[in-house]
């Protein structure tokens, strides 16, 4: 997979492609490699967890980390690791980490790929539960993993979002 040819959306910041690295329910990192396209191991979780969303990046994207933009998308079943998904941004989990800022965008499938999602309009609209789960998960997957660490500083609307998407692809573009 060349990753260059993947656009960033249709209608950016609204409706974005994300490239599925990690299924939800899944112990695993997995990290597409931008050069090859190719999917690799990256780690195993140390801790007895499991990602709660399938996981991703936005392509041609660059945060502020080095790395494309990062996106969680909500969906009912988990998503094949190399898979790209139309998405729609409904906010962002604020956090930084032992490398710097790093953002989680957090979006829904968009009306296209399942409608189930259409009425949520922002992460708040989420179940409580749900996000309970998602900052539970961020702020303690790397516990048991030397010299790292997760601060999570709180959640931000989709206005945010779209702000980091159209600065991320303006710091790509570069």
């Amino acid at each position: 997979m060349d990753l260059s040819k993947i656009a960033v959306g249709k209608d950016v910041p609204w409706d974005v492609n994300v490239v599925i690295e990690i299924p939800q329910g899944g112990p695993i990192k997995y990290e597409v490699d931008k050069d090859s396209g190719a999917v690799f191991v990256d780690r195993f979780l140390h801790t007895s967890m499991y990602y709660p969303v399938n996981y991703g990046f936005i392509p041609n994207t660059l945060g502020e980390d080095g790395d494309p933009v990062d996106a969680m998308v909500m969906f009912r079943e988990p998503v094949v690791a190399g898979s790209v998904i139309r998405a729609r941004p409904i906010g962002v989990l604020m956090m930084e980490d032992e490398a710097g800022m790093d953002e989680k965008l957090i979006c829904v499938p968009h009306e296209k790929v399942d409608p189930y999602y259409k009425d949520i309009k922002s992460h708040e609209d989420l179940p409580e539960i749900l996000r309970d789960q998602i900052q539970h998960f961020f702020e303690r997957y790397k516990d048991l993993e030397k010299g790292k660490w997760v601060k999570v500083t709180g959640w931000k609307g989709a206005e945010t979002a779209a702000e980091l998407i159209n600065i991320a692809i303006e710091r790509f573009a570069k």
